[in-house]
């Protein structure tokens, strides 16, 4: 067995590599019009194993080095860039992780789980669903895992684009990122493109601009026509969020486009206690221990901030090698923060 594996993987390597070439054209006798890498345009034949019902123009297709016939089908070219995106198939993070956002999650819930979920009930009224959803709010207040919570409950693919990313040098590049970011979210449907950081492509347009200021335009026109979407888009959400929504372009916030915006305030006492007793679950914690003397202090603190409480007070038992974390801890943590977070750099330190 173990020879006729070694003789099989043997007969592989001494394979002749193949030429990558795209379909132009199918004739009426079965033969293809191909555009190879190397650059002229054959006429060849189809191997008898591949169906030439499903080869079309565009399709990219392998071609034998010798006699130049179609024998193999290729999946669409993807950039790099779009390969290493961060995709989740069904996040881990559920509704019951995030505390305080009980409002949000409704709205969510009605714009992008449910069209995701139960589309014959948008066909049976007559209406089109939300086409996207605006996340906005100062950072750390839970935009990014809200969206991931949604990819969660709906098993859908979550796609997430920092909107700098979408900021290429030239030109045209940008465009083509965005258009295959939506050509992989079709490819993998259900799926949830999250466009973090959308200010960084979707500021107001200028009628003066320089060249880079040019290409963010056009790149910003590409996501437009997409989120149009002349050709339907299936069983893909698109989740925008942003910390600036007063420097958006006003095209992206029409109806049809980002035309469901849901704020993202800081957390009020009753929302503090929640991301408090959420991120405390798992830790081991005094008996004594009270959330109430924590609420007052941590006031103007975002979820993110909270969760950084939590996690230096742990490392305060642990700096004293307590297997407890006791209230102190946490009031230290909350000082230990709050001092962070006011700390300036001195004026000269870059000069």
């Amino acid at each position: 067995k173990e020879t006729q594996t070694l003789r099989t993987e043997l007969e592989k390597l001494r394979q002749s590599p193949l030429i990558t070439a795209t379909v132009v054209e199918m004739l009426d006798d079965g033969r293809a019009v191909v555009k190879s890498s190397t650059g002229p345009n054959f006429v060849v034949h189809v191997a008898s194993s591949i169906s030439r019902d499903r080869l079309s123009p565009g399709m990219r297709v392998a071609l034998n080095q010798r006699s130049f016939a179609v024998t193999q089908e290729l999946p669409p070219p993807r950039d790099p860039m779009i390969r290493a995106m961060e995709i989740e198939v069904a996040p881990d993070v559920s509704y019951s992780d995030i505390g305080g956002l009980d409002k949000q999650l409704d709205d969510l819930k009605g714009t992008v789980e449910l069209p995701l979920l139960k589309p014959e009930l948008f066909e049976r009224v007559g209406i089109d669903p939300p086409r996207g959803v605006l996340l906005t709010g100062p950072p750390g207040t839970g935009k990014t895992l809200a969206a991931r919570a949604v990819a969660h409950e709906t098993t859908a693919t979550f796609i997430r684009v920092i909107g700098s990313e979408l900021v290429q040098k030239f030109i045209g590049e940008g465009a083509r990122l965005v258009r295959e970011v939506f050509l992989l979210a079709k490819d993998k449907a259900p799926a949830i493109i999250f466009i973090d950081e959308l200010d960084a492509v979707g500021s107001h347009r200028l009628d003066v601009a320089t060249s880079g200021d040019r290409e963010v335009q056009r790149t910003l026109m590409q996501l437009l026509s997409e989120l149009d979407g002349f050709a339907s888009r299936g069983q893909v959400a698109v989740i925008g969020a942003t910390n600036r929504p007063d420097i958006l372009d006003p095209a992206l916030l029409r109806p049809g486009r980002f035309d469901r915006i849901i704020d993202f305030p800081l957390p009020d006492d009753k929302g503090r206690e929640k991301i408090f007793a959420i991120h405390t679950r798992g830790m081991n914690i005094e008996s004594e221990f009270s959330y109430k003397p924590l609420l007052s202090l941590s006031d103007k603190m975002s979820g993110a901030d909270i969760k950084a409480v939590c996690t230096e007070a742990g490392m305060f038992a642990i700096s004293e090698d307590r297997g407890c974390v006791t209230q102190d801890d946490f009031l230290k943590a909350i000082k230990k923060i709050q001092e962070r977070q006011q700390e300036k750099f001195p004026s000269n330190i870059y000069c």
